[in-house]
C-alpha cells in the first residue's frame, strides 16, 4: 500500500489509480435523470461515488478540465480547505455534567468522527484500559489499498486489524497509518482523550471513526496558485467524501455520531449555497447525527474586504498591498444576483489592463507592458444556489507596491460586494487588503445553514480569541453560533503532549458536548429524536452571556459554551 504518483493516463486505468493520479483532478455534480446521459457518455470523466442527497465525485484529466467544466452549472470544481488552529473542561460546564451520577455523561455509546490529518491510533488516549482501539475504523485517503466498500480509494483499517497492529511490536508495520500533521489527533484529545485520568476529554467514553484527507491534487494547486512550499491543504470533494464515510459507518453500525469539521476555506460565497455547504446542511437534518464546524481564525489576517458601487456606471476601487515575494495571487469577488459588475486591475506603475465584459465563462489574460505580471479575470453567473456573481481575479508574478481591483457597475439594483484573499497564504506571500474589513470572515463550511458553527475564546480570563472570525455570512445569518474554549487549549500530539489555539479545537469542544447529548438523548433513551437543529438550539439556550453585551452578536453569537446551563434549561422546559 504506497501513494500512486501516476503521470501517465490510459483510457482503460483502474479506478483507484486514475483517482489517486497526479493528472487528475475531482469535482462534484447535482446528479439527475437528465445529466446522467451526458456524463456517462464523456470519455473523459470518470464516474465516483454517488453522496447522500445524490451528490455525485467525478474525476477528469487536468489538461480536459477546461472543456469539461465549460458549462459551470453543472460540474464545480474542487476549493481548497486549510487547518483552522495552530483542556479546560470547568468553564464550560462539562466536568459537572460528568460527574452527576444521576445522568453518567461520558459518550458511551456514541461515535466522534473526524475528516482530517489522521490520528495517532498507538496513543493511550485513544485506547481503553485492556489496550484494545477505541477506533471503530480509519480510512486512509493517501495510500492505494482496499477501499472502503463502495468507495473507490484508499485503505480502510478495521477495528479488528488496528487490535492486531497493536498487540504486536512495531504495530505500524501491520497498519501504517499514522498522523504526520498533528492537528487530527490533537482534535481527538480534546473530544475524547482516555489517557488514564492525566488528560481527560470531553466524551472519554466515545468511540471514534477516522479519515485521514489525501493533500490536494498538482492540477488544483496550480488552478488556485499555491505556492510550492505551501502544504496541508485539502480538496472539498475530499472532505465531502469523508463525511459520507462516517456517516456510511455510523449508520451500518446503528449508532449516533458527532462529527468536528476543523478545517475551512475562502474559496466560495460564504453564503450556505456552495456544494460544500449544500451538502453538509443535508446531513445535518439527519437524525443522530451533530456536525460542528470551526469559524475560522481570520478576523486580523486582511484577506476579505467589503464595498459597494453606487449606481449603474459607477466605479469602486479595492486596493492590495502586495510584498517582495512575487508569488501569485488567486482573489475571488462575489455579489448579489440582482448586479453585473466587470472589473479591471491597476498595477503598482499604474498601467491599467483592459476591462473584460461582464460574460459568464472563460478567462481574458492580458500580459502588461512596464511589467511582467499577468492578470487573468474570469465571470461566472449565476452560481449554483444563490445566483451570484463571481469574478475571479489571478495576478501571476505581481510587481511589489500596492495593486487596485477595479469594480464596475454594469447593472447595480443593490451595489454590495465582498471579496477575498485565499485562506492560509503564507506570510511570504505577503498580500493583504489596504482596508480590510473584519466581518463577514466565517470561513467555509462554517457558513453552511446547518451546521453548529463554533468561534473561539480565552476560558483563563473570557477573552475572545483575538483571531476568532466574525460574522454574519452572506445570507446575513448571524454567525459564530456560539464559542468554546480556543486559546492555549491542553491536548495530544504525535509527539506527546502540547498546546493549540484556533477554532477547530473549540469545534472538538463542542463535538464532545454533542456526543454526551447524543448519548443523554438516543442512548439514554430521553429523546426519541436529535439532529444538529435541535441540538444546535440546546446549546445556545443554554450558553453563558455577559450583561453589558447584545445578543445575538457578530463575534460572540450567542453566547460561551456551558452544557450545564443547557440542561437545566431543559428541565425548565
Amino acid at each position: 500500500m504506497s501513494q500512486m504518483p501516476i503521470t501517465d493516463i490510459v483510457a482503460d486505468m483502474p479506478l483507484q489509480d486514475f483517482i489517486l493520479s497526479s493528472n487528475t483532478s475531482a469535482c462534484v455534480i447535482r446528479r439527475n435523470n437528465f445529466l446522467n446521459p451526458e456524463i456517462r457518455d464523456n470519455p473523459n470523466i470518470r464516474l465516483g461515488k454517488v453522496l447522500n442527497g445524490n451528490y455525485m465525485i467525478c474525476y477528469a484529466r487536468n489538461d480536459m478540465y477546461d472543456t469539461i467544466l465549460e458549462d459551470t452549472r453543472i460540474f464545480h470544481r474542487s476549493v481548497l480547505c486549510g487547518l483552522l488552529a495552530q483542556i479546560d473542561l470547568e468553564t464550560t460546564g462539562i466536568s459537572s455534567i460528568q460527574q452527576l451520577p444521576s445522568l453518567n455523561l461520558r459518550g458511551e455509546g456514541v461515535l466522534l468522527g473526524f475528516v482530517d490529518t489522521g490520528i495517532d491510533y498507538r496513543n493511550d488516549a485513544f485506547r481503553w484500559e485492556n489496550g484494545e482501539t477505541r477506533i471503530v475504523s480509519m480510512w486512509d485517503m493517501t495510500v492505494h489499498g482496499n477501499p472502503p466498500e463502495t468507495f473507490n480509494f484508499g485503505q480502510e483499517y478495521t477495528e479488528e486489524q488496528i487490535n492486531a497492529a497493536l498487540h504486536t511490536s512495531d504495530p505500524l508495520n501491520l497498519v501504517p497509518f499514522e498522523d504526520n500533521v498533528g492537528h487530527g489527533t490533537f482534535l481527538a484529545s480534546v473530544s475524547g482523550s482516555r489517557e488514564g485520568g492525566t488528560y481527560q476529554g470531553v466524551a472519554p467514553d466515545a468511540e471514534f471513526v477516522i479519515v485521514k484527507l489525501k493533500e490536494a491534487s498538482p492540477g488544483y494547486r496550480q488552478l488556485y496558485l499555491v505556492p510550492e512550499d505551501q502544504y496541508n491543504l485539502y480538496e472539498s470533494t475530499d472532505i465531502m467524501l469523508g463525511i459520507e464515510y462516517l456517516i456510511t459507518t455510523a449508520r451500518n453500525l446503528n449508532r449516533p455520531i458527532a462529527i468536528c469539521i476543523g478545517l475551512g476555506t475562502n474559496l466560495t460565497g460564504h453564503d450556505g449555497f456552495s456544494m460544500l455547504e449544500d451538502y453538509i446542511t443535508s446531513i445535518s437534518h439527519e437524525n443522530g447525527v451533530a456536525l460542528c464546524c470551526a469559524a475560522g481564525n481570520e478576523v486580523t489576517k486582511k484577506r476579505h474586504a467589503r464595498g459597494e458601487v453606487q449606481e449603474t456606471g459607477s466605479i469602486t476601487s479595492v486596493d492590495i498591498q502586495v510584498g517582495q515575494s512575487g508569488k501569485s495571487i488567486y482573489i475571488t469577488l462575489w455579489n448579489s444576483s440582482n448586479d453585473r459588475f466587470s472589473v479591471s486591475v491597476t498595477s503598482p506603475s499604474g498601467e491599467t489592463i483592459s476591462r473584460p465584459p461582464a460574460r459568464s465563462g472563460g478567462m481574458t489574460t492580458t500580459r502588461l507592458i512596464l511589467e511582467s505580471s499577468l492578470v487573468t479575470i474570469g465571470y461566472v453567473f449565476p452560481y449554483y444556489g444563490n445566483g451570484s456573481q463571481l469574478t475571479k481575479i489571478q495576478i501571476h508574478f505581481p510587481t511589489p507596491g500596492i495593486w487596485r481591483i477595479n469594480v464596475y457597475g454594469e447593472v447595480v439594483l443593490e451595489g454590495p460586494f465582498d471579496i477575498w484573499l485565499p485562506l492560509g497564504l503564507p506570510e511570504a506571500v505577503d498580500a493583504e487588503f489596504l482596508s480590510p474589513d473584519p466581518y463577514y470572515t466565517i470561513t467555509v463550511p462554517g457558513t453552511a445553514i446547518g451546521v453548529i458553527c463554533c468561534g473561539a475564546y480565552n476560558s483563563r480570563d473570557k477573552s475572545l480569541y483575538y483571531q476568532s472570525s466574525w460574522g454574519p455570512s452572506r445570507i446575513t445569518s448571524i454567525l459564530p453560533n456560539l464559542v468554546a474554549p480556543g486559546v492555549e487549549v491542553s491536548g495530544i500530539l504525535p509527539s506527546g503532549y502540547g498546546v493549540m489555539t484556533g477554532t477547530s479545537v473549540s469545534a472538538a469542544f463542542a463535538q464532545g458536548v454533542c456526543a454526551l447529548l447524543l448519548q443523554w438523548g438516543l442512548i439514554n433513551g430521553n429523546v426519541t429524536s436529535m439532529n444538529t437543529y435541535n441540538i444546535r438550539s440546546i446549546l445556545i439556550q443554554g450558553c453563558d452571556r455577559d450583561a453589558n453585551i447584545n445578543y445575538p452578536n457578530e463575534q460572540w453569537g450567542y453566547g460561551r459554551l456551558n452544557l450545564y446551563n443547557s440542561f437545566l434549561q431543559m428541565r425548565s422546559m
